[in-house]
C-alpha cells in the first residue's frame, strides 16, 4: 500500500490542575478557539472543543505521524503559556483521557462534547470522568484517579 490512511477520532478530556475552577466564563471561548489554533498549527484536525471551568473536552484526528500524547501535551503547554499570558493564574493537571471513537459515533460525540453546560447541571465533573472510564471499559482504581 503506497499511502497511509487512518481514522482515529480521539476524545480527550483532562482538567485543570487539582480540578480548580480556573477558567473564567468570559475566557472560555478565547480558550478553546486557541486551543483550536493550536491544534491547526499541529495539523490537527478538531470536531468539537468545548468545557466547564475545571476541564475541557476534545474531539480531535491526529495525525498519523504525531503520537497522541505528544499532541496533548502542545495543546496543554501552549494553551497554559496564554491562559497565563491573558493574566489569569492557569495550569492543567498533568495527566489526560483519550477514548478512540468510531467513525459511526463522531456526530453524537460532538453533540455530546457542546453541550458540556446542560450536562453538567445534572452531573458532576467527577461522575462524568468515572461514567467514561466505565463506558469505555478502563480498568481503574478510584483512589488514584483524582489523586
Amino acid at each position: 500500500m503506497s499511502h497511509t490512511y487512518v481514522q482515529n477520532a480521539i476524545h480527550v478530556v483532562f482538567s485543570t490542575k487539582e480540578r480548580r475552577k480556573l477558567i473564567p466564563s468570559a475566557m472560555k471561548e478565547r480558550l478553546w478557539a486557541y486551543s483550536a489554533g493550536i491544534c491547526q498549527g499541529e495539523k490537527i484536525f478538531v470536531h468539537a472543543i468545548s468545557g466547564m471551568e475545571d476541564h475541557i473536552h476534545l474531539l480531535l484526528q491526529v495525525p498519523p505521524t504525531l503520537a497522541l500524547a505528544k499532541a496533548v501535551l502542545t495543546i496543554k503547554t501552549n494553551s497554559s503559556k496564554w491562559m497565563s499570558e491573558q493574566g489569569q493564574k492557569f495550569a492543567w493537571q498533568k495527566g489526560y483521557s483519550g477514548f478512540s471513537v468510531s467513525a459511526s459515533n463522531v456526530a453524537a460525540v460532538i453533540k455530546y462534547i457542546q453541550n458540556q453546560e446542560s450536562h453538567h447541571k445534572k452531573m458532576t465533573f467527577a461522575e462524568e470522568f468515572i461514567a467514561l472510564l466505565k463506558k469505555h471499559g478502563v480498568e481503574f482504581d478510584p483512589k488514584y484517579v483524582f489523586g
